[in-house]
């Protein structure tokens, strides 16, 4: 008989960041009171899932944005390294008009090769890793609904994987909304489903957000 897990991965919620700064791995970096509220919201939207197992990435903003949710089902947060912010070297810099990394010369090199891209880390590392943290959810979860609180750019390059779809994409073209959810259906080890909600509401994904 064949056994159906859940895996939902969740983007974390609205970050404090007056300085509009790419804090990618920075420590440090807050929800917003707003980011907190989609938390909130996201725990009363999955209340009465089956889910017996959460995971979230080391980053204050995922831990926090998994508290509630890990407390709403009795569980406890599961720090999962491979859930991670992707590296960026533009960590710490802004892209305002006229005075953004883009304009400084010594960045430039930094923006050679987009399909790699060779500003981060590797879109297919972060493929592998994120879908070896979704299996260890799976096979913590079995036959029931696991949570892995990400950032945007590794559940969605994940999605774009699982769908033989190429890595290298536009950023603005992303569908993974602060706070949204990205579902994987397993089959037992093999997956059978994919599907996005927004149960924290429609929201626009932040230009500086991860």
């Amino acid at each position: 008989m064949s056994t159906t897990t859940l895996v939902h991965l969740l983007r974390h919620g609205e970050v404090h960041n007056p300085g509009g700064v790419l804090y990618g791995r920075l420590p440090g970096f807050r929800l917003s009171e707003n980011g907190l509220a989609q938390a909130e919201k996201v725990a009363k939207a999955l209340a009465e899932n089956d889910i017996t197992v959460v995971l979230a990435s080391p980053l204050q903003r995922a831990q926090e944005t998994a508290s509630p949710l890990a407390a709403t089902h009795g569980v406890e947060i599961v720090t999962e390294e491979r859930l991670i912010e992707a590296a960026n070297r533009f960590e710490g810099k802004t892209f305002g008009v006229g005075d953004g990394a883009l304009r400084r010369p010594r960045n430039w090199p930094l923006l050679t090769d987009p399909f790699t891209p060779s500003w981060g880390e590797p879109y297919r590392r972060i493929a592998h890793r994120m879908f070896a943290a979704a299996h260890r959810a799976r096979e913590l979860a079995g036959g029931h609904e696991a949570v892995c609180v990400s950032h945007q750019l590794p559940i969605w390059t994940l999605r774009r994987f699982l769908l033989g779809q190429r890595l290298w994409h536009d950023p603005r073209r992303r569908q993974c909304a602060l706070a949204s959810l990205t579902t994987l259906e397993f089959t037992d080890h093999e997956l059978t489903g994919l599907r996005y909600s927004e149960p924290a509401g429609a929201s626009d994904p932040a230009v500086t957000g991860a």
